[in-house]
């Protein structure tokens, strides 16, 4: 910050954050003006005996005082210096003529306060020459010695800077809640996202596994109509696909579930369902349990390789592997090629997002995954941290 920039900058405002104020907080604020007030109007009547008409003019200064302080607040609020020191010049006058009359006790309050306020509010260089007109004023008025004139001068200016810097303090204060506030709330939402893809992927897996392996009984059985088969050979496609349904709907209980958090084993799991699937499982380590999204990842990639080798290569040998290392827990799902003859039904259907949503699933996690051609056959392998 440079020199120029120090002496005219207005002082750091108030950040704008909704808080109720306490009901004691108001209550004694109120107190406090409203015996200010009552200090200077009795200290003001105290001194003479005013009647009649005389009434009128400390009345009329009282008054006056009062508008232009408030206006002097609204215009530093809104930063508009001219209408500030024009405020101010008002005050001066007003003390004045409250001195000039006899009103020593509301000039006094006028000076002082006007002293005080204006290094708090305006630029430090236009506050100092407000406060040095003020207490220069006040001295003008009070007729007190220099010595005298010298401590209220120090004192003032020095109450004044003392509630200057309190108040940038506060302001300070209330820019770092502002922005922790504004942090945790894009952090709440950007949670919020992150679950809310998270609930799409579930979706998605659930689905696309579900529907994909009703697809190829289905698709079967329209090709054994088409091909004029047995009744009882399309029966058992259409019972196949039906149990599929059924099977899907576990697997959309089972993801619910998961994403509560409340889940079965992955050993477990990938256990019956490579028995489901009449593959075979080696088990490496010693099973332990998986944080919430590499057990989601292990389950997910073990369903869309076993759903995989069927549609691509019915009747071959599948063989899953789950090893669990030190850091992290790695899953292989092998299968050889169709056996000769074997007709690869629904070879080419599918999305082909199945492989992009696995791979996708283990990066979020910082973890790879590998699918492609292995000994004639496809090898998908995961790996995760866990």
């Amino acid at each position: 910050m440079s020199t120029l920039e120090r002496w005219t900058r207005w002082p750091a405002g108030d950040v704008p954050i909704r808080e109720r104020s306490s009901r004691a907080r108001i209550t004694l604020a109120l107190f406090g003006r409203t015996a200010m007030l009552g200090a200077v109007v009795f200290g003001t009547f105290a001194e003479h005996r005013y009647s009649g008409w005389r009434l009128l003019p400390p009345i009329g200064w009282i008054t006056a005082a009062a508008g232009l302080f408030t206006g002097w607040y609204l215009a530093c609020r809104a930063r508009r210096l001219w209408p500030a020191l024009g405020c101010a010049a008002g005050l001066l006058a007003t003390a004045g003529l409250a001195h000039g009359g006899g009103a020593d006790t509301l000039a006094s309050v006028i000076w002082c306060g006007l002293a005080v306020l204006a290094v708090i509010r305006l630029p430090l260089a236009a506050g100092l020459a407000t406060a040095g007109a003020a207490i220069a004023s006040y001295g003008l008025g009070s007729h007190d010695s220099l010595l005298a004139m010298l401590a209220v001068a120090g004192g003032m200016g020095l109450l004044g800077y003392l509630l200057r810097l309190d108040g940038q303090a506060r302001s300070a204060q209330r820019a770092l809640l502002a922005q922790e506030r504004a942090a945790q709330a894009a952090r709440a939402e950007s949670a919020a996202l992150a679950e809310r893809a998270r609930i799409a992927r579930e979706i998605h897996d659930v689905l696309a596994h579900s529907l994909s392996a009703q697809l190829v009984h289905l698709e079967a059985a329209r090709l054994m109509l088409d091909a004029g088969a047995e009744r009882a050979e399309v029966r058992e496609r259409v019972v196949a696909a039906r149990r599929m349904a059924q099977d899907g709907l576990a697997e959309t209980r089972q993801a619910l579930s998961a994403l509560r958090g409340e889940f079965t084993p992955v050993a477990e799991f990938v256990a019956e369902l490579t028995a489901g699937a009449g593959a075979e499982l080696t088990v490496d380590g010693v099973p332990r349990p998986l944080p919430a999204e590499a057990g989601l990842a292990v389950r997910r990639v073990a369903q869309e390789a076993l759903t995989n080798a069927r549609k691509h290569a019915p009747g071959g040998r599948v063989d899953v592997r789950l090893a669990y290392r030190e850091q992290e827990v790695e899953l292989r799902v092998r299968n050889s090629a169709a056996p000769r003859g074997a007709h690869p039904v629904l070879g080419d259907s599918g999305s082909g997002y199945g492989l992009l949503g696995m791979r996708e699933r283990a990066e979020l996690l910082g973890g790879e995954l590998l699918a492609g051609p292995d000994e004639g056959g496809w090898r998908v392998l995961l790996r995760v941290p866990a």
